[in-house]
């Protein structure tokens, strides 16, 4: 599924239990993990070699780089706050191993909505999940976004937040 950048959030429409549009990648094969090891200069051999990833670390294969999962998450939030939000926070947990062949679908539900100021804060679960729907890389976001006839958000925009408020 594509995110249209064209039309931004608007803050005042959001509602709690919104979902962002999914972020679908894949299936990922060998050589698009070879590609983004090579481009984060990660050479560890569990991305890119087959018999050492399954024989030597007896992992079910070659493993997705956590890297690239973590730039998948950004890619989701930011992608859906812009062009006139911003991605002001995001945490995360590698709690599951994905392999070459998977289809991933990044995904995001808006838990909070608040003003604080001239600007509304959006806070989102996300995550990622695989073709079975199994969970790997569940999280939080925090994005900023205008209020309907307020100013612009400026870059970089900051705000201090309880990330275990509201859990």
């Amino acid at each position: 599924m594509t995110i249209s950048t064209s039309v931004r959030p608007l803050f005042e429409e959001l509602q709690v239990g919104q979902d962002l549009p999914a972020l679908q990648r894949g299936p990922l094969s060998s050589a698009h993990l070879m590609r983004w090891s090579a481009a984060t200069e990660n050479w560890h051999r569990i991305h890119y070699d087959v018999p050492y990833s399954t024989e030597q670390e007896r992992l079910p294969g070659l493993l997705i780089s956590g890297s690239w999962k973590q730039q998948l998450l950004a890619d989701l939030v930011a992608s859906w706050l812009r062009p006139d939000g911003w991605l002001a926070g995001i945490t995360f947990e590698f709690r599951r191993m994905n392999v070459a062949g998977e289809t991933l679908t990044a995904w995001g539900t808006i838990t909070d909505l608040r003003v604080q100021g001239d600007y509304g804060l959006v806070t989102c679960n996300i995550g990622i999940t695989n073709d079975d729907g199994q969970e790997s890389t569940p999280g939080r976001a925090l994005g900023i976004v205008p209020l309907a006839g307020g100013p612009a958000v400026p870059y970089p925009c900051t705000f201090e937040w309880d990330w275990g408020r509201d859990r």
